[in-house]
């Protein structure tokens, strides 16, 4: 059963002690080929915020095949008056995964949204998906249940130990369909080439 898009403090509750103006907010990891958890395997992580408290972020190139769109809208007891049947349910991380968030471009908001910056919001009430339905939601949007956590430091360690690299987040990366393709395009927004890979320090 899904837990949850509700809950309006949920997620400013979450991050209350993140500072999102750090730099690593609004970037994307980049799992190096040797990731050992399988959580995290040849993905790409959206940085919603992050700070000396912790990091959070959603996983974007993982599909969840099991469950759709139209479904969380039912059990939601959501009338779509829209077609909601491309939209894809991406398995956002380990953390709570059923617990729903949507990040989506920054012409949508509501009291609950978290901006991490000028162009991408976060949202985690119900209210988003409603507007989804309705046909009036953000331009660009991508549902996912789950997140990536980190605690104080983990993440600055582990870039540090060459298991992520960094890259600027675009439009593409964050909400292509492409789901397959995003971890190589990922590579080579950083002019590298994806077969040639070898572990090399992170570019934070």
């Amino acid at each position: 059963m899904l837990a949850a898009i509700d809950g309006k403090e949920y997620i400013m509750t979450m991050v209350k002690m993140i500072d999102i103006t750090d730099a690593l907010a609004g970037k994307c990891l980049i799992a190096m080929p040797r990731m050992a958890d399988q959580n995290f395997s040849r993905t790409v992580v959206y940085i919603c915020a992050h700070s000396s408290e912790g990091a959070m972020g959603l996983v974007v190139n993982r599909a969840l095949h099991q469950l759709t769109f139209p479904d969380i809208l039912e059990q939601l007891a959501i009338e779509p008056l829209a077609d909601c049947d491309h939209i894809r349910v991406h398995a956002g991380g380990p953390v709570e995964a059923a617990r729903g968030f949507v990040l989506h471009s920054s012409d949508y908001s509501q009291s609950s949204t978290m901006r991490v910056n000028g162009r991408i919001a976060l949202t985690a009430t119900t209210d988003v998906l409603r507007a989804i339905a309705r046909g009036d939601g953000p331009q660009k949007s991508l549902m996912a249940l789950g997140y990536a956590g980190w605690g104080a430091g983990q993440l600055d360690r582990e870039i540090l130990e060459n298991a992520w690299l960094t890259v600027d987040a675009d439009d593409e990366l964050l909400f292509s369909p492409a789901l397959e393709r995003k971890w190589d395009m990922a590579i080579r927004r950083l002019g590298i080439d994806p077969a040639m890979l070898l572990d090399t320090p992170g570019h934070a």
